[in-house]
C-alpha cells in the first residue's frame, strides 16, 4: 500500500518544483521530504523525478503517477471530511495583511480548506491598518496583520524584525534624501520607517507609494530606493542593507484579531489551524 504522506510529498514538489518550496509548504524539513520521495521510489521501483541545476521535474513514471496521487489525496480528505462529527459549515470573512498574502498564505489555508470543505472563506487582502477598521466595522471576522510593540491586540503568532532592502544599496544610500518605496498611510512598516529616520536625523524622501507589494517590490527591483519589509518576507532580487548604515527598525508582530459576535467555532478552528502551520513553516 502506498503511503498518503509520501504521495503527499510527492505533489507538492511537482506543484513547487523545489524540494526546499515544497518543504516549506508542507511545514516539513528538506530532508524529511526527500525521505519521503525515496522511498515511494523504493516501493515503486521506479525512478520519479529528475533534477537539474534549476529545477526538478517528473520522469515519465512520475507523470503517470501525478493523477492518481491526486486523487488518493483526494479521497483521503473527502472519508475524513465525511467521517468528522465536528464537520465545520458556515462562512467566514478572514483579512490578511498584503505582505503576508504573498509569502505563507497557500501553506496555510490549505489544510484548513481540505479539512473543512463545507466552509466558505471570503478573502481580503489589505494594509493591517485597513483590516482592523473593517473589522471595527464588522466587515471581518478574523484579521491576520501585523501590529507594533506594545499594541495589546489579538493574539501573537510571532515575531519577527523588519529590514531595509534595495536592489543596489551603494547607489541608493549615495545620493541625498534618502528614496524611500512605500505603502500608503496606514502603513505599519511605512510608520516605523518614518519614525526611525526622524529620530535619527536621516533625510528622506518618498519615490513611490503603492498598496500592492508587487508594485512596491517592482519599483525597488528597478532600483527606484529603499523597501522595508519583514526579513523572511524580503522579495527576490533584493539586498538587506548592512547593520549600521541606515537607523535600527523595530520589530513588528504578527497577530490573529477575532471579531465580537463572530463564529467562534469558525474562528477558533481557523486560528487553531494558522498558529499550527505558521509556528511550524518557522521551526522547519
Amino acid at each position: 500500500m502506498l503511503d498518503l504522506s509520501q504521495l503527499r510529498s510527492f505533489v507538492a514538489v511537482e506543484q513547487m518544483g523545489s524540494f526546499t518550496l515544497a518543504a516549506e509548504r508542507l511545514g516539513l524539513g528538506q530532508s524529511t521530504v526527500s525521505q519521503h520521495i525515496q522511498r515511494l521510489e523504493t516501493a515503486l521501483g521506479r525512478r520519479l523525478l529528475a533534477r537539474d541545476t534549476h529545477k526538478v521535474m517528473l520522469t515519465g513514471d512520475g507523470e503517470a503517477l501525478l493523477s492518481h496521487a491526486r486523487a488518493m489525496l483526494s479521497i483521503e480528505g473527502q472519508v475524513q471530511s465525511l467521517f468528522k462529527s465536528h464537520s465545520l459549515r458556515g462562512s467566514l470573512r478572514l483579512g490578511v495583511s498584503e505582505d503576508f498574502v504573498t509569502s505563507q498564505l497557500p501553506a496555510v489555508l490549505e489544510d484548513f480548506v481540505r479539512s473543512h470543505p463545507s466552509v466558505d472563506l471570503e478573502l481580503t487582502v489589505a494594509l493591517s491598518g485597513v483590516l482592523y477598521e473593517m473589522q471595527d466595522n464588522g466587515e471581518i471576522d478574523l484579521v491576520l496583520a501585523k501590529r507594533r510593540l506594545g499594541d495589546a491586540r489579538g493574539k501573537l503568532v510571532y515575531r519577527e524584525p523588519l529590514v531595509w532592502l534595495a536592489r543596489d544599496p551603494d547607489r541608493v544610500l549615495a545620493s541625498g534624501p534618502l528614496p524611500l518605496i512605500a505603502f500608503p498611510p496606514p502603513s505599519v512598516t511605512r510608520v516605523i520607517a518614518l519614525e526611525a529616520l526622524g529620530r535619527n536625523g536621516v533625510p528622506w524622501r518618498i519615490v513611490c507609494t503603492c498598496g500592492s507589494l508587487s508594485g512596491l517590490t517592482a519599483a525597488a527591483r528597478a532600483g527606484m530606493g529603499v523597501l522595508v519589509q519583514p526579513r523572511s518576507m524580503a522579495p527576490s532580487g533584493l539586498k538587506e542593507i548592512a547593520a549600521g548604515r541606515l537607523p535600527v527598525l523595530e520589530d513588528v508582530e504578527f497577530v490573529l484579531v477575532p471579531r465580537k459576535g463572530a463564529d467562534q467555532t469558525l474562528v477558533a478552528a481557523l486560528s487553531e489551524d494558522i498558529l499550527q502551520k505558521v509556528r511550524g513553516l518557522r521551526s522547519a
